[in-house]
């Protein structure tokens, strides 16, 4: 047999295997994460009809090359382009990841460990981060010491909606400030009048909300002082200072609860507040502790001090300068144990006292000027978002906003040596090099995750089409060989007759 018909068959195999790669390529265009892989060839075994000879001098023969007649071709590599990147796809789901660089998300399924670039994430009914196909995505958890970090370490599951992370918990209002200008020509603030009413808002440490009235009015002594007493404190519009008996004979009566509060320049213990008394108009009678004054200068209009005197005849001219400037009073809420309450700073420094076509405006912010202290009720999860290291935040309708762990991803130092298995899927092999277990943050190595968004396949359809041309003529031009040598086979056997 004459080798040609040999080596043309050898031609047809490897063409036959480039164009399933091709096919499998293109097959995969619009695979999330699929990376196209490429045919090498390489020529096998050369049969040597005649050795190589250097030259001889003293036979005066000049030096001859070997005469080798090759084989055919083999498939030498069948090798992935990991390292190119696919076109992204947005989705606008919150969950949908992108992975930039070499890295590789890090599943888990059936006890195995996978790889993948396909970052189309969901949540089971566990509220575990999974794959499409059912894969759990690993990542490291909060740190227990600090609630705003994770703790590197062996990679686990993502369970961002468990029921621990599905609520907050709520916070005592720590602190308050009061903003907003009074005109000192404002009637209703006037001595001898009622006085202006001014509320003030905050939190226990169970999350429920209270209102804390407080009335306000000028001096009769000084038109840059004003008296401030506490009122009552409120709870869904109710006070907590009493409840309302309703007698046999239809009569209301209020008896005192238990609770009381206290207006004091330092903070006061809890525990030594003692009950409300009932006044003879029926409301919660805080005498003299409920009471203070404050003081405007009365040349630039702007906050001066607060002065710990409870008289409405309070007299300003005798108040130093700013030496002995106090900014802040403590409201303190106590009588009854258990006791869900905390001291609250109460900031006066933000109001003024400009003119303002004789009406006053006041309103209390929670928290201080910065911000802190300010407390909250109990946060419902309403949406989880992932940032461009792979930290996974909870949002909450109370405002917060909770770490609730990290992706994490594996870098190799040979990825185009790892294997394929399907749904995008590749498992590490001896010359990928090995997973630690732990990984790495994305970050470490320039990459970052892009959210609500897709890496599409690699694949370029201008190459599959070009690569399919040559393959196909490839393919054509063995099979002419394989029909000529057959010619030429014919005409041998046709010398017999």
């Amino acid at each position: 047999m004459m080798r040609s018909l040999f080596s043309g068959v050898a031609g047809l195999k490897v063409h036959q295997t480039k164009m399933d790669v091709i096919g499998n390529n293109i097959a995969n265009v619009n695979t999330v994460g699929f990376k196209s892989s490429s045919t090498v060839f390489s020529d096998v075994f050369y049969q040597t009809t005649q050795a190589s000879s250097g030259p001889n001098k003293e036979t005066n023969v000049g030096g001859i090359n070997s005469k080798q007649i090759g084989l055919g071709a083999n498939v030498a590599a069948i090798s992935k382009n990991i390292s190119g990147a696919g076109g992204s796809q947005t989705t606008n789901n919150a969950f949908d990841c992108m992975l930039s660089g070499d890295s590789f998300f890090i599943t888990k399924n059936g006890g195995r460990t996978y790889f993948t670039k396909n970052g189309a994430f969901t949540v089971d009914a566990d509220g575990t981060l999974t794959t499409s196909d059912g894969a759990k995505v690993q990542g490291w958890q909060v740190d227990p010491d600090d609630p705003t970090k994770t703790k590197p370490g062996p990679v686990s599951n993502l369970n961002i909606m468990s029921p621990e992370n599905m609520y907050t918990d709520p916070e005592a209002t720590k602190a308050s400030y009061i903003s907003g200008n009074i005109d000192k020509r404002d009637t209703q603030m006037a001595s001898g009048s009622s006085g202006r009413t001014f509320q003030m808002n905050f939190y226990d440490k169970l999350g429920y909300k209270y209102t804390a009235k407080f009335v306000i009015k000028q001096s009769s002594v000084s038109d840059n002082a004003y008296n401030i007493e506490l009122k009552d404190i409120l709870r869904d519009g109710k006070s907590i200072m009493y409840t309302e008996k309703k007698g046999d004979d239809g009569s209301i009566t209020k008896e005192p609860t238990g609770w009381g509060a206290t207006i004091t320049q330092e903070k006061q213990g809890l525990g030594e507040v003692g009950s409300a008394e009932m006044g003879e108009n029926g409301e919660p009678n805080f005498s003299e502790s409920g009471k203070f004054n404050m003081v405007f200068d009365g040349t630039t209009g702007k906050f001066r001090t607060l002065v710990a005197d409870t008289s409405s005849e309070f007299d300003a001219s005798g108040v130093a300068d700013d030496e002995n400037k106090i900014k802040k009073m403590y409201l303190n809420i106590g009588g009854k144990t258990p006791n869900p309450f905390e001291n609250i700073e109460m900031d006066f420094s933000q109001l003024t006292m400009f003119a303002s076509s004789t009406s006053s405006k006041i309103e209390s912010t929670m928290g201080d000027v910065d911000g802190n202290g300010k407390g909250k009720m109990k946060g419902t999860m309403k949406g989880a978002t992932i940032d461009t290291s792979g930290k996974i935040y909870g949002s909450y309708d109370n405002g917060d906003l909770k770490l609730l762990g990290q992706i994490a991803v594996a870098g190799f130092k040979n990825p185009g040596g790892l294997e394929a298995v399907g749904n995008s899927n590749f498992v590490e092999t001896m010359n990928s090099g090995s997973f630690d277990g732990v990984g790495k943050d994305v970050t470490a190595d320039g990459g970052k995750i892009s959210t609500g968004m897709l890496e599409m396949s690699n694949v370029d359809l201008a190459a599959q089409f070009t690569d399919m041309i040559t393959t196909q003529r490839g393919f054509q031009a063995n099979s002419r060989t394989i029909t000529t040598t057959d010619s030429i086979l014919e005409e041998l056997i046709n010398l017999k007759r």
